[in-house]
């Protein structure tokens, strides 16, 4: 599937701070629960609390590529921009038309690139945005109740993109991620945030030098 092309975000006037309410931001979550069900893992938006577990540990000074894998309504997307350096850029791909369009009115930031396709396509969409690796990928997606293949197609391309010592950070409502990174990744580790509705559980696959050789 194509991805947009890159808007120039000076035209735009900046939503921050207000417009977008709570509230706005629930109902446009909960109606494409409600149309895409297997496409998205919870009727309730991430917590702020794993927001913040999931991204600390990022080294974010030294990042100058951090992909995200369905963005939606941006609940992680505002937390990533707000902690990445200057010169780094955050690349978001969303399958979802209305979260790519949502993202793209609600967020001004220029180094924010919003593109409408699938996660298995990530090598082919950071080429595109003028890189060759990622230094983290954060993935929300349901892994579960994904088409058979495809999530492990997207574990695949997401070893393959990343830099040595790079990492996969995935929360999930089961454990059945693991199955798929298991193979794939030296390192991983599996925590529960409990302060999450329903709970989530929250994996961390490194890609190590050994690994990175044999992408």
């Amino acid at each position: 599937m194509a991805s947009l092309p890159f808007k120039d975000k000076k035209t735009r006037i900046s939503t921050r701070g207000g417009s977008r309410s709570f509230r706005s931001q629930w109902a446009m979550f909960f109606r494409q629960f409600m149309k895409h069900p297997g496409m998205i893992g919870s009727v309730i938006p991430s917590s702020s609390q794993l927001v913040a577990r999931s991204l600390d540990g990022v080294h974010w000074a030294r990042t100058r590529l951090f992909v995200e894998y369905g963005p939606g309504v941006g609940t992680f997307t505002q937390a990533i921009l707000d902690r990445m350096h200057p010169d780094a850029i955050l690349l978001a791909i969303d399958l979802n038309l209305d979260f790519v369009a949502y993202l793209e009115d609600a967020i001004d930031d220029p180094r924010l690139r919003v593109v409408h396709g699938s996660a298995a396509d990530v090598r082919r969409f950071v080429k595109e945005a003028g890189y060759q690796k990622a230094d983290y990928v954060l993935s929300g997606l349901p892994f579960s109740t994904l088409p058979a293949g495809v999530g492990e197609t997207i574990c695949e391309e997401t070893r393959a993109v990343l830099r040595p010592g790079g990492s996969f950070i995935i929360y999930q409502y089961s454990r059945y991620v693991r199955r798929l990174i298991d193979p794939l990744f030296g390192q991983v580790s599996d925590e529960l945030e409990w302060r999450n509705i329903p709970p989530c559980r929250l994996f961390r696959a490194a890609k190590d030098e050994a690994l990175a050789q044999a992408a």
